[in-house]
């Protein structure tokens, strides 16, 4: 019988609640009833077709709001379909509260206005003011603060309700009330401008989508003994300004989905439990589980041991633990940082989902508007993180093939994207794999087409090298130290700036490179790819330039010491050895990672690593976010940069012209006929890239017709024009 009851009382144990399979559709269940309301409402209060229910709603919704139950139809419409929209949580909470608050405002003026009854004189007094809601709201604040007095209150909580309702602070609508003043002298003043700047260029005829860097800021270009034999020469591009191209409105939420309900189990825990305390007593370790933290992917039982009890004990029990877990492997953490207590990781039988919407909903993602700020994952404490890439300042992220480096990736751009619009960031992608982020093409934050081949990835670094110097050269002259310290210069007008050099100081926005395998880099140019990796990396954090670099292979000839040593933030995901924990993390514990995005994150703030589950974004969300943004504005590659989208030429490779006589002499035209010696001219007039445009202007040198390079400053044009017609006649002669 003991027997009987016992198997009885486990098996009621085992059954699901009905609410917990009910759940999922609460939501849907609650917007049908209320349309289904709504519609009965109109039935009875606008046709009196609704039989008995009919009137019965009409005499309720009378008395309770009086002559506004006239919109109660409306307004429960509305909502209904809010809710059957699938709309976010915290919009929706929001918006109830606001709309709570002015209806009950609207409710009490209206009942001011009639005359401000009592709550209970009567259904004929009531219903023809505001209901029994409005008499509550007007009767009672009138005794106290007279009729006017109540016009004031409800009249500001109305305004407050709309506020809100809407989202918009009340300094957001006097800042649009000041720009709509103010706008139609803006417009004046930037046609002046414009007209200005087309009468000081040259009138040629450009592609569209194109942005034309200007040539009066040149910057200084290596000499030819500071310059590797390998290397070819790149010229420096006008610094990287904001496009401004009109007003721009970030991403919905909406198009981000949230994860499913967790469909875990608090009876599996306390099995876990017992199961730990039980090997513990069986080696003899006087230990005990004082608490369990069930996070996406794994599980945090934090350990406590006697007086006396060395950790080692613990440690050296982990694949015994795994065994009596009935699990492949578990982490054990000694001690918690912060916490005198040793911590045992072990996998979640059914794991979680974490999606990009759930991170940028949260709390920290809303209280940090940084543009930088991107959404990492979810800790073994279910809450939500994000990681400012200012602060690390560069990431290396590494892992084996499958663990979710991608992924991650494709999370931080998608956050940059929901947060960021097209002038406080630009990205600079690199994907020698072509696939990966195929999705992020055309996009307004782009500034160069994404480049896919390893040369002209090389040539890419290269070029952010020299922006870099540059940014540095213009905080140098106006006496800054880094972007932050320039932009509140800027904004208080505090900077230092050298007569006639007012132009060049303009806002700049930030830069991030993303760099998706760089093994491949490695193998085509591993000391170009290597040394410009290290420049960035040490330097370019003042300026707001910085990297995430990925790869599958974490060896040392990939990953070296001088790449380590400079980017001091790292993110493990599984790998197949702990030779390759090593490399990413100076310690072991990635290779007992479960995959899937599960992470070890290890900024250079911390001592020891911070297991993460890495967010996870589908590639409909990234095409609806990429669509989005699309629609809002077009994408515009800096004409300093076009070439490196294209693959590399033939001649480009062999490093030569590849026999294109007549592009040198289209060049030597131009630069004579101009008397301008400037690569930058070349590469905007004969649509070229950087490599290319040095290598003509170095051919020029050999053959006299330019001087030598003159740092900053333009090359020496040594041909006449007179001299260049008499050369031209000969040859043709």
């Amino acid at each position: 019988m003991a027997s009987t009851t016992k198997g009885r009382g486990r098996k009621t144990t085992k059954r699901p609640s009905v609410r917990s399979h009910l759940r999922p559709w609460a939501r849907d269940a609650l917007g049908i009833g209320l349309v289904v309301l709504a519609l009965l409402a109109v039935l009875g209060l606008w046709f009196g077709s609704a039989g008995p229910v009919g009137r019965g709603l009409d005499w309720l919704l009378h008395a309770t709001f009086g002559i506004a139950a006239v919109v109660f139809p409306i307004l429960a419409l509305y909502w209904g379909l809010m809710l059957l929209r699938g709309s976010a949580e915290q919009d929706r909470l929001r918006m109830f509260i606001g709309f709570a608050i002015a209806a009950v405002g609207v409710l009490a003026l209206i009942s001011l206005w009639q005359g401000n009854p009592r709550p209970f004189g009567g259904y004929d007094r009531v219903s023809g003011a505001a209901g029994v809601a409005g008499a509550l709201a007007s009767w009672p604040l009138g005794k106290l603060v007279s009729g006017i007095g109540v016009a004031i209150v409800w009249g500001g909580a109305v305004l407050l309700g709309l506020l809100i309702f809407t989202g918009t602070p009340l300094s957001a609508i006097w800042d649009r009330i000041a720009e709509a003043f103010s706008r139609d002298e803006v417009d004046e003043a930037d046609e002046e401008e414009e007209e200005a700047l087309e009468n000081d260029e040259e009138e040629e005829l450009v592609e569209p989508k194109v942005v034309h860097e200007s040539e009066d800021f040149s910057l200084l270009e290596l000499s030819e003994d500071q310059q590797e034999d390998e290397l070819e020469p790149i010229e420096v591009p006008a610094l990287v300004r904001p496009s401004g191209n009109g007003p721009y409105e970030l991403p919905p939420l909406e198009l981000l989905r949230t994860s499913p309900p967790s469909a875990s189990s608090d009876r599996d825990e306390e099995h876990q439990k017992a199961a730990l305390e039980r090997t513990f007593h069986t080696f003899g370790v006087p230990a005990h589980v004082v608490a369990a933290h069930r996070g996406p992917t794994i599980t945090l039982y934090e350990v406590e041991v006697e007086a006396g009890t060395k950790v080692n004990k613990v440690l050296s029990l982990a694949d015994d633990i795994a065994y009596a877990l009935a699990t492949p492997d578990v982490r054990i953490i000694a001690p918690i940082p912060g916490r005198s207590a040793i911590g045992v990781e072990v996998p979640n039988k059914v794991r979680d989902f974490v999606m990009l919407g759930d991170i940028l909903r949260s709390k920290t993602a809303v209280d940090d508007e940084h543009p930088l700020s991107v959404a990492l994952g979810k800790d073994v404490h279910g809450r939500a993180q994000l990681v400012n890439l200012t602060q690390m300042p560069h990431v290396l992220i590494a892992g084996a093939t499958g663990a979710g480096k991608s992924s991650l990736i494709n999370s931080f751009i998608a956050s940059i994207l929901m947060r960021a619009d097209p002038d406080e960031v630009k990205l600079v992608l690199v994907d020698p794999k072509r696939v990966e982020l195929v999705h992020f093409s055309d996009l307004p934050h782009l500034l160069v087409p994404v480049i896919v081949h390893p040369k002209r990835a090389a040539e890419a670094l290269a070029w952010v090298v020299r922006e870099m110097e540059q940014r540095y050269e213009l905080l140098a002259m106006v006496g800054v130290r880094d972007i932050d310290g320039y932009r509140v210069g800027m904004e208080e007008e505090t900077l230092r700036i050298p007569p006639g050099q007012e132009d060049r100081v303009v806002d700049f926005p930030y830069l991030l490179v993303v760099i998706d395998e760089l093994a491949d880099l490695m193998m085509i140019a591993p000391r170009d790819v290597e040394d410009a990796i290290c420049r960035i990396a040490q330097m370019a954090r003042a300026v707001g330039i910085h990297l995430v670099v990925a790869t599958q292979r974490p060896s040392v000839d990939v990953v070296t010491g001088l790449i380590k040593a400079n980017i001091p933030s790292r993110i493990a995901l599984m790998t197949s050895s702990q030779a390759d924990t090593r490399v990413i993390l100076d310690m072991n514990g990635a290779e007992k990672l479960v995959g899937h995005g599960d992470l070890l994150f290890a900024p250079s703030s911390a001592s020891k690593p911070t297991r993460l589950q890495a967010a996870w974004v589908t590639e409909k969300e990234i095409q609806a976010v990429g669509d989005w943004v699309r629609e809002q504005r077009s994408a515009e590659y800096a004409m300093s940069v076009e070439g490196l989208g294209r693959p590399p030429v033939e001649g480009e490779q062999n490093g030569g012209l590849g026999g294109d006589d007549d592009l040198l002499e289209q060049a030597a035209d131009l630069v004579i006929r101009s008397q301008l010696g400037s690569t930058s001219m070349l590469q905007r007039k004969l649509k070229v890239g950087f490599a290319r445009a040095g290598r003509l202007m170095d051919l020029m040198e050999d053959r006299g017709i330019v001087g030598p390079s003159l740092g900053s400053k333009a090359r020496d044009v040594l041909v006449t024009p007179e001299e260049w017609e008499e050369s031209r006649s000969a040859r043709a002669g």
